[in-house]
């Protein structure tokens, strides 16, 4: 990743464009393994089915990693002499804004999920339905991947910004 650093702008453009592609990655792949996963279970005589599409907050995930990922995808073909890209950081913050409040939610009705809230009376269901929730918490970890990787791309985009302002 060191590489990335040089100043020379070859350079500089395949390690975002590296970073971008991995920004696809981990967008699309956080919302298909959210969006497969499903696990039908009973709990006693009580049929109990746990679905992505059961949880505002999962859905919620789902949407946005679809919208960065498409970002994502939009930014690879935009052409390098496009007036656009003048609103790509604009955007990049926004989607890094849009993911991590999707990450941020869905981990907190994960967390509920796993533990459980005495107080609240609310019973942890990952015992029942441990393959939903195994796959949830990948889809997670790849959302949060996505997320760092975003950060990324944004201190990049933000330092190739300012860059010529400061010589």
């Amino acid at each position: 990743m060191h590489h990335c650093h040089s100043s020379m702008d070859k350079t500089t453009r395949v390690c975002f464009l590296l970073l971008r592609v991995l920004a696809l990655g981990a967008t699309i792949a956080a919302a298909i393994v959210m969006g497969t996963s499903h696990e039908k279970s009973s709990f006693f005589t009580v049929q109990f089915e746990a679905k992505f599409s059961h949880t505002s907050a999962f859905t919620y995930f789902l949407i946005v990693n679809v919208i960065g990922g498409a970002y994502s995808l939009l930014v690879l073909f935009l052409p390098t002499e496009s007036l656009l890209w003048r609103l790509v950081i604009a955007m990049d913050v926004v989607i890094t804004m849009l993911l991590t409040s999707g990450v941020s939610a869905a981990l907190a009705i994960a967390y509920v999920g796993k533990k459980g809230n005495s107080y609240a009376g609310w019973l942890p269901i990952c015992g029942q339905v441990e393959g939903y929730c195994h796959q949830v918490g990948g889809a997670l970890a790849t959302g949060f991947a996505g997320v760092i990787i975003y950060m990324l791309i944004l201190l990049y985009s933000l330092h190739s910004a300012i860059n010529p302002l400061l010589l």
